[in-house]
């Protein structure tokens, strides 16, 4: 509410200016209406100012500043000359210096950082150490656990526009971002409180860039710094941009423990596998572990053995072997060998039932053919038969 009495207040005392001491003596209101647009003007330039960043008006101020006394310099130097058009090259020195300082001071804006000021005087080493917080690795909370142990150094950046994407998943209307945003903006706040991390926010922006992303790898070019996520593509763009990644899942990759082939281990199983007898389960850093014939132990915790271990982008796998587990039954093996020869196994206890009665032992009687003239023409015959259920389904041959 004060800076609205403020403007009116500075509005009327321009207009007040310009009525009383007008450029033009004949013509009052002339100046009077000189004096509104020229307040409306400021009051529309301080509006405009008021969404710049902090260190990029004091970097333009000093770049302006330095730019001033560098054409006051320039001018001292040649102001003994004899030269054409002297008044034009003055102007000329003065406005291009003054402009090139507050543009690159502007632009340079965060040398003037407290965080860089204060490390320029106490570490110099410590100058380039800024670590920039992704949104993955904030809201995944392991970052809090890595900075409390100490091994992370340096200054930790949090951008403003990471935190708007935190803001906007905490607010979304489904129960899972809401809460992962609001976990997020918890662990943000839980490495400020740590002693012996500094965490700065980071009000730069660039507008002309839509994805927090490709802002993140333009802010990382800009302080020199690395960028601290556990987002695969954003590792690998940043890496073909230049930008150095401190990935969190590569660091708990290479702290898991190294497992040979061979090696003992007990592991609960979980669940079934994919393939067919496998279970599957998982050591307490979260690998996955496959284990052969696993299926007959879930909900069991069992020895296994070590037999391959598959490293991929997505973490570890340990195959495995249980040499308890039976191997596979006879019948399996049998109908197994029954589809390769091309027979129906399932017609083969149809065929062991039909002749069971026969002794395996002894050789089978050959029946003696018996050829015989009959009205309806010649039959076949034979005197003997395994059994009246064959003879019953096997007819007469009949010949003409």
């Amino acid at each position: 509410m004060w800076l609205v009495f403020f403007r009116l207040f500075v509005v009327g005392l321009l207009v007040h200016a310009g009525y009383v001491y007008s450029p033009f003596p004949d013509k009052t209101w002339s100046g009077l209406l000189l004096g509104g647009v020229a307040a409306l003007g400021m009051i529309a330039l301080e509006m405009q100012v008021r969404s710049v960043p902090g260190h990029h008006m004091v970097g333009a101020l000093v770049g302006g500043v330095t730019g001033l006394l560098g054409a006051r310099l320039v001018w001292g130097a040649l102001d003994g000359l004899d030269i054409v058009g002297a008044h034009f090259i003055h102007v000329l020195v003065v406005v291009f210096l003054g402009y090139m300082g507050i543009v690159v001071g502007g632009a340079k804006g965060e040398w003037f950082e407290p965080a860089r000021i204060i490390a320029a005087f106490r570490d110099s080493s410590q100058l380039h150490q800024y670590k920039i917080l992704d949104t993955s690795v904030i809201i995944d909370g392991r970052i809090a656990d890595i900075c409390e142990t100490g091994f992370l150094e340096g200054t930790l950046v949090a951008p403003q526009f990471v935190l708007r994407e935190l803001q906007q998943v905490a607010d979304s209307s489904d129960s899972l971002k809401r809460n992962r945003g609001r976990r997020g903006l918890d662990i943000l706040q839980k490495i400020q409180k740590m002693g012996g991390v500094t965490v700065q926010i980071v009000e730069t922006d660039f507008p002309e860039i839509r994805e927090v992303d490709l802002k993140l790898i333009e802010l990382a070019q800009r302080m020199s710094g690395k960028i601290v996520t556990n987002d695969f593509n954003l590792n690998k763009v940043a890496q073909l941009r230049g930008v150095q990644v401190l990935n969190i899942n590569e660091l708990a990759n290479s702290l898991k423990p190294v497992v040979l082939p061979g090696e003992v281990m007990r592991v609960f199983m979980l669940k079934e596998g994919k393939e067919l007898g496998q279970g599957v389960g998982y050591l307490d850093d979260g690998t996955m572990v496959v284990v052969d014939q696993g299926k007959k132990a879930l909900g069991r915790t069992i020895e296994v053995t070590v037999t391959s271990v598959l490293q991929t982008t997505a973490g570890k796998m340990i195959f495995c072997r249980w040499p308890e587990a039976s191997p596979p039954s006879e019948e399996i093996a049998r109908r197994g060998s029954d589809r390769r020869d091309g027979r129906d196994p399932r017609r083969e206890p149809e065929r062991s039932d039909r002749w069971g009665t026969m002794d395996r032992g002894a050789t089978p009687a050959v029946p003696t053919p018996v050829i015989a003239e009959t009205p309806r023409g010649t039959e076949l015959s034979c005197d003997a038969a395994p059994s009246d259920e064959v003879a019953a389904e096997v007819p007469p041959v009949k010949t003409d």
